[in-house]
């Protein structure tokens, strides 16, 4: 059972894959539509939503494109869920007003979604990008320091 949408895997592999790929330079959003295999028009509203949440810092120019906006080991997997998660609320659908929903399903489902998303704040995109380096899924240069002077 996969409780996160298509949209939150593909904002935690587009942070994992900035954090691995945005030294020295930035990542243009055209290449990390190509690692994913997606239109690079699919990302746009999703990197965004990641720069205003403060994950992201999005670099104008030729040379432009998106690296983390902090340590890799200071972003948790919740937080960038946290951050596709209110930028979709406005789109979600209404509950329903029956009382049984309303008093006892959707407090049961928030207590569970609140559960998951606390065990998801013990994981940070340095985790995830390290279990990425230890199968090889990282084509690119290896990773450096996670600072910049």
């Amino acid at each position: 059972m996969n409780l996160l949408t298509r949209r939150s895997h593909l904002a935690l592999a587009a942070v994992v894959d900035i954090a691995i790929h945005a030294r020295p330079a930035p990542v243009a959003a055209k290449a990390l539509a190509a690692r994913l295999e997606l239109p690079p028009r699919h990302l746009e509203t999703l990197l965004q939503a990641l720069v205003r949440a403060n994950i992201l810092k999005g670099l104008r120019g030729p040379r432009g494109g998106y690296e983390l906006a902090r340590e890799r080991r200071r972003i948790t997997a919740a937080a960038v869920l946290r951050a596709i998660m209110s930028e979709s609320s406005a789109e979600a659908e209404p509950e329903p007003e029956c009382p049984l929903v309303s008093r006892v399903i959707a407090p049961v489902v928030e207590t569970a979604g609140s559960a998951f998303l606390n065990e998801l704040e013990t994981v940070t995109i340095d985790d995830i990008c390290r279990r990425a380096e230890e199968l090889k899924l990282c084509n690119g240069p290896e990773s450096g320091p996670d600072f910049a002077i």
